[in-house]
């Protein structure tokens, strides 16, 4: 019998701090409980206030343990996608025990022998690019468990990491209380969830993760990541003139370009949409002057990602997909010609955690499950005991009829006709 797996994914962003616990079992996923917490402790993808920072990872694993029963003692961190670096090694395995059969322990032996290579002093490495073996002159990305040879050969690609980014994010995790079950670069993860990785062994991808102050450019070709870059402007530069011209917050801004519906400012209609008060005095923001502020700071965006991504655009065949929690905003469906190749906006359809903010932590755990099918490591994000006796008490309920909404709706008619 399949046993259920929990696992909780925690990312850093730039001005919030978001949880996912996520149950695997059977195959299939379910989101258990999604959290978010708001944090002051981010700037340029660093850790300014190590305490903000902390407080916020409590506040999100606080509130994820009181719904659901149990103490999450492990998180899969998210590490930002600063100073990439990718190695590759070929490892070469010979089975010398006279079986002539791939086993796990030949494959976790050719791994643990490719991650000994460093790759430079200022990175640390962080999670599989891929790995391609060949067997017998065939070449495969499948694990080759149970295949019959000598020898075999492991194409094995490394993805590294900025290593003071690693430890500031690492030891505010640590400072909460948790252990770090694993780390993956954000955008790996992301690729993870948007299908980056697969298409693009048809066409050159490339990943847009729209945040707050910042976005990464990652470009993926023949199901690895190649490179990423950094752009300095985030969705908040979308609407800076209009923060600074009433005093808005940062929240405030971000749910007015959710209702920012025209991408052609002509059609934006003279009615207030927003009503508030500052220090000074009332505020009142119009459709129209919500288009005419940001519609032409995100054009301008796109042309500086359309200008940015040329070269590889004029090289081979390329699309594009937007993410991230700028993807929530729904007027770039409308802008997706404005790139200089295909284009799509991601939207999460995965049932408990629909926002864009939760690609990364959901895409985590697939990169989890993924890398484990070599590391095969037991270990899960709560407490075991505890995760135990809540399924206990909820198997309980339900023989009893307790938690059975249909036996509660049969209780219900029941009792009327008496």
């Amino acid at each position: 019998m399949s046993k259920k797996k929990v696992y909780a994914s925690l990312e850093i962003a730039d001005q919030e701090v978001r949880l996912v616990v996520l149950e695997v079992f059977d195959g299939r996923y379910n989101v258990l409980r999604t959290e978010k917490a708001s944090c002051t402790g981010i700037q340029n993808q660093k850790v300014v206030d190590e305490a903000s920072v902390v407080k916020s990872i409590r506040e999100v694993t606080t509130n994820a343990q009181a719904a659901l029963g149990y103490r999450i003692e492990r998180v899969l961190l998210a590490i930002p996608s600063v100073n990439v670096q990718r190695n590759n090694q070929r490892v070469h395995i010979q089975i010398e025990d006279g079986t002539h059969t791939i086993r796990l322990f030949h494959i976790q032996q050719g791994y643990n022998k490719a991650i000994q290579r460093k790759a430079s002093d200022e990175v640390e490495f962080v999670n599989l690019n891929r790995i391609l073996y060949t067997v017998n002159d065939t070449e495969t990305k499948k694990i080759p468990l149970q295949e019959s040879c000598e020898d075999f050969y492991m194409n094995v690609d490394l993805l590294y990491a900025d290593k003071e980014t690693i430890y500031s994010y690492a030891k505010c995790v640590e400072q909460a209380n948790l252990e770090i079950l694993d780390l993956c670069l954000d955008t790996y993860a992301i690729s993870q969830q948007t299908a980056c990785l697969e298409m693009s062994y048809d066409r050159m991808m490339i990943q847009l993760d729209l945040e707050a102050d910042h976005c990464t450019l990652s470009v993926f070709s023949k199901g690895r990541l190649m490179n990423t870059a950094t752009l300095e402007k985030g969705f908040n530069w979308f609407t800076s003139d209009l923060k600074e011209k009433y005093h808005l917050s940062d929240e405030v801004c971000y749910r007015l370009l959710q209702n920012l519906f025209y991408s052609d400012e002509t059609k934006a209609k003279d009615i207030i949409i927003y009503i508030g008060q500052n220090d000074l005095d009332r505020v009142e923001i119009t459709e129209k002057e919500l288009a005419e502020s940001c519609m032409p700071k995100i054009r301008q965006w796109i042309a500086q990602i359309n200008e940015t991504c040329a070269p590889i655009v004029k090289q081979s065949k390329s699309r594009y997909i937007l993410t991230g929690q700028g993807s929530n905003i729904v007027v770039f469906k409308d802008l997706e010609k404005s790139f200089n190749a295909e284009a799509m906006v991601y939207q999460e359809s995965c049932m408990g955690a629909r926002d864009g903010s939760y690609v990364c932590s959901l895409g985590m755990i697939y990169a989890w499950q993924e890398a484990n099918k070599i590391r095969s490591i037991d270990k899960i994000s709560p407490n075991n005991n505890e995760l135990e006796a809540s399924i206990d008490a909820i198997n309980q309920q339900t023989r009893k009829g307790e938690g059975n909404f249909t036996q509660k709706l049969k209780n219900v008619i029941l009792t009327e006709r008496k």
